[in-house]
Order: C-alpha cells, then structure tokens, then sequence
C-alpha cells in the first residue's frame, strides 16, 4: 500500500512546463515578425541642414557618400562604377521602394550626381537627399 502511495505523490510533484515553453516562442515569433528593422547605409555622415526635409517611409536602398566621397551600400565600400549593379540588385529585391542618398556636407557634387546617374541608369527615379531638419 505505501509503495502505491509513493507513485501517486511523485507524479504529483512534477510541474510540467511544456504550455509555459509554448507561450514563450510564441510570443518569441510574435516579437521577430512584428519588429521594426531600420536599414542603415553602413557608414555616419554628417548631412546638411535642410529646413523643408521630409521623412521618406519605402527608403530601402540607402547610399552613402563621405567626405572622401567614398560610397557605401549596406555596410560595404562600393565602386563608383559597381554603384549601379547594386541598385539593380536591391530594386529588383523591392520595386516600391527609393533610393536615399545620404551625402556628408564636405563631399563633393561631383559624387552625388555620379550615384544618381548610377540611380536612373539602374531604373530608379525616386530619388531623395538625405538632410537633417
């Protein structure tokens, strides 16, 4: 009789902790899939001022110019020349989005239009200039 008694409280001494590990993927899923990812072109650059900036919501291409004028697409430095097989790549990625061009104050404009060349030539024409407000 006592051995019978043992199993019946050693089977009510388990916790099963299976519903608790469901909610915590599920809520796990729930905060990869809802989570905002911000898209950066890889490299700080100080932008000029501008009082009539806007905030440009399908920004998916990012470019940025230094003040070296090197470019920079998604955390590598890129090629003047290998700028627009990048575009191509990420437009054809994302069709409804724009390119954003983040060009540093000291860089030169000589750079900004090769990249928006390189933009149009690759079939984006929503372009915009990052500045700050």
């Amino acid at each position: 009789m006592r051995k019978l008694f043992d199993n019946v409280e050693e089977e009510e001494s388990r916790i099963d902790i299976t519903p608790m590990l469901d909610v915590v993927f599920i809520l796990l899923i729930f905060f990869i899939v809802t989570a905002t990812f911000i898209k950066e072109a890889g490299i700080e650059v100080n932008r000029p001022d501008a009082a009539t900036a806007e905030v440009q919501e399908k920004a998916n291409i990012l470019i940025a110019i230094t003040a070296n004028d090197d470019v920079w697409i998604n955390r590598r430095k890129v090629d003047i020349r290998q700028v627009r097989p990048n575009i191509e790549r990420l437009h054809a990625e994302n069709p409804q989005g724009t390119v954003v061009i983040q060009a540093d104050s000291d860089s030169r404009n000589e750079m900004l239009v090769k990249v928006m060349d390189a933009s149009r030539s690759a079939g984006v024409y929503n372009i915009a200039i990052a500045a700050n407000n």
